[in-house]
């Protein structure tokens, strides 16, 4: 088990794993033919999933353009509750194929804001591709296109995403094992 910053984390999804997993969902996402697409990188726990999804789909002769949204679905503490724009894309995508990529789905508040805003603004479709998947943790009838994995009720960091900050650097998703 790697010790990272004085913790044990347990490694859920390795390097290789999510390397592999990425290489397929651009596959998929180059099987549907989707015409003018925008790519939406949901910030901030979604920037290294989403860049390797990106590199992964030019691998397989779909270029994108790539957009970036800051939204907000935490009050305090790690309670879901207002959804709020941070930071808004500058593109228009009136009449595109958007797909909107996200770190991790679970009650799918934040996700469900986010693509209604596309369709609202006009967008022709509007798809969502997830490296993770927490079904059990859903509020809302809203499921990705594209899911990497389906991810077990843990708390999870690394490849993105956090703890007060930290651990977004690590290369695979884990479980951080005693207190965070």
């Amino acid at each position: 088990m790697p010790v990272v910053r004085g913790k044990d984390i347990e490694v859920l999804f390795s390097a290789s794993t999510i390397a592999r997993r990425n290489l397929e969902l651009a596959k998929e996402i180059a099987a549907h033919e989707y015409t003018d697409l925008l790519v939406i990188s949901v910030l901030k726990g979604s920037f290294i999933f989403a860049a390797d999804l990106i590199r992964a789909m030019h691998d397989v002769d779909l270029s994108p353009e790539v957009e970036f949204i800051f939204i907000s679905s935490y009050g305090a503490g790690t309670t879901s509750g207002e959804v709020r724009v941070l930071r808004d894309i500058e593109n228009d995508v009136a009449g595109r194929d958007v797909l909107l990529i996200d770190d991790i789905l679970e009650s799918g508040k934040t996700l469900s804001f986010a693509r209604n805003l596309m369709l609202d603004r006009g967008a022709k479709s509007c798809s969502i591709a997830v490296l993770l998947d927490k079904r059990m943790r859903r509020q809302t009838t809203l499921n990705a296109d594209y899911v990497g994995f389906d991810c077990p009720d843990y708390f999870v960091v690394g490849y993105g995403m956090d703890v007060a900050h930290a651990f977004r650097e690590l290369p695979f998703v884990g479980i951080v094992k005693g207190d965070a």
